[in-house]
């Protein structure tokens, strides 16, 4: 790989290059992706989409959006600094082709602020219980009319293929979706491969899935317009991660480890002696004592470890990825950035505490349960209905039903993977709230 090709700013429908050297310095297009993103409605759905705490009401606790936003803080911050020193080791991208630090810093950044744009509502429990409902669910009766990797797209329902579906997908009048530069793209595509085969290797590009059968002709054009390296024989499609695509994981990776744990400890779930002890591990060469021993409240003193922590984090990723850069560029990078960090320790600690005091924690376990019966009695009736209506045999309630369906998803879908995706793709784009509200309304339920 190489990077004049990786840094694209080719958009999809483009019939030719945009170069960056002619790039308008006060519009730049990679900073116009952050714009189309910001303001695009599946961004503002994040807003009431669960982070961790489903359907809380608490000030303390972050949504999907309010994560989103810090991830792509820290990401902007990643990529400047790799940057930095991408252009003193390839002075070319400069001089010749003019890319500057901050390109990287926006591309990151706009990559990292969509990163959960495709996230159902009620968090990691939405897509296990839309997978659910196709697996052992209703939806089982399904299987025999789809294709392997079309059957295997809805068992393991997935937000990051989802989310390039959200980014890309056309409809009447709305050609290529918000059309984000190629560039920021490659940056999204944490796992640039289909569905099948499952894992078929510990390549961490190879853990989940990037994209539904559906978008696979487009994922392929920008796979290869870039120059990503193939990594899959004979009719599976997959590629080695875009290198950018490192740093949007490792902008995520440090906030939920940091931030979730900052939520379970203002929720009082993880004590402060807790955050103290795993905190201060990787915060010991930063912090200032006597500004520390100034802080009287648990949060500001939690709020000013948080920062360091994050600091400390971002830091060693990009050495880490500097390090490899080389490797990474070859295709030859297994590895998250984390995995290979000198507080992966120190990390682990926390994800293990964050599991058991904040993720197991009762009242997200009652939640959850309450969002995988939302979320499956939601697929059942509009998939019914939908595709009774296509069939010809749609009754009364089917036809009330489907006049719930917002007016963009009023859509023909010929092929049954396509309606059952088309429903897949609507109930995912709910809110939490919206979510229930739909609920509330199909059960005639009063509270």
């Amino acid at each position: 790989m190489n990077w004049e090709q990786l840094l694209s700013l080719k958009r999809q429908g483009d019939t030719g290059k945009r170069l960056r050297i002619e790039q308008d310095e006060t519009r730049l297009g990679f900073e116009v992706d952050y714009d189309r993103i910001i303001f695009s409605s599946a961004f503002r759905s994040l807003q009431d989409k669960t982070q961790v705490i489903p359907l809380s009401k608490t000030d303390f606790v972050h949504t999907r959006l309010t994560h989103s936003l810090e991830v792509s803080v820290v990401g902007r911050s990643l990529g400047r600094l790799v940057g930095k020193k991408i252009l003193e080791k390839y002075p070319y991208l400069q001089e010749v082709h003019g890319y500057q630090m901050n390109d990287f810093g926006a591309i990151v950044a706009a990559a990292s602020l969509a990163h959960d744009i495709g996230n159902p509502p009620f968090g990691h429990s939405g897509e296990k219980a839309i997978g659910e409902y196709f697996s052992i669910g209703n939806g089982l009766k399904y299987k025999e009319q789809l294709t392997a990797k079309e059957w295997q797209d809805l068992i393991d329902f997935e937000g990051n293929a989802n989310g390039f579906s959200v980014l890309n997908s056309s409809r009447p009048g709305v050609e290529g979706g918000i059309r984000l530069s190629y560039a920021t793209l490659g940056a999204f595509m944490k796992y640039p491969k289909e569905s099948l085969p499952k894992k078929p290797t510990k390549n961490i590009a190879d853990k989940k899935y990037g994209f539904f059968q559906t978008d696979k002709a487009f994922f392929q054009e920008v796979a290869s317009d870039m120059g990503m390296i193939a990594n899959k024989t004979g009719n599976d499609i997959g590629f080695e991660r875009h290198p950018l695509a490192y740093l949007v994981e490792a902008a995520d990776d440090i906030c939920y480890t940091i931030i979730d744990f900052e939520d379970g400890i203002n929720l009082g779930l993880v004590s402060e002696d807790f955050a103290l002890e795993y905190l201060i591990k990787l915060v010991k060469d930063s912090i200032d004592t006597s500004k520390y021993k100034t802080l009287e409240t648990k949060e500001d003193r939690i709020s000013y470890l948080r920062a360091l922590a994050i600091g400390s984090l971002i830091n060693d990723a990009v050495k880490v990825f500097v390090q490899n850069e080389e490797a990474i560029m070859q295709g030859k990078f297994p590895f998250a950035l984390t995995d290979k960090s000198k507080y992966k320790a120190q990390m682990d600690d926390i994800i293990k505490i964050s599991v058991k005091n904040i993720y197991q924690s009762r009242e997200v376990v009652e939640k959850e349960i309450v969002g995988y019966q939302i979320i499956q009695t939601l697929l059942d009736k509009f998939v019914t209905a939908f595709n009774n209506k296509f069939e010809g045999k749609m009754s009364n309630y089917d036809n009330l039903i489907l006049k719930m369906l917002p007016e963009k998803h009023h859509l023909e879908k010929e092929n049954l993977y396509e309606r059952l995706l088309h429903i897949c793709h609507f109930v995912s784009m709910l809110t939490d709230g919206n979510a229930l509200l739909f609920y509330k309304t199909i059960t005639a339920a009063k509270s």
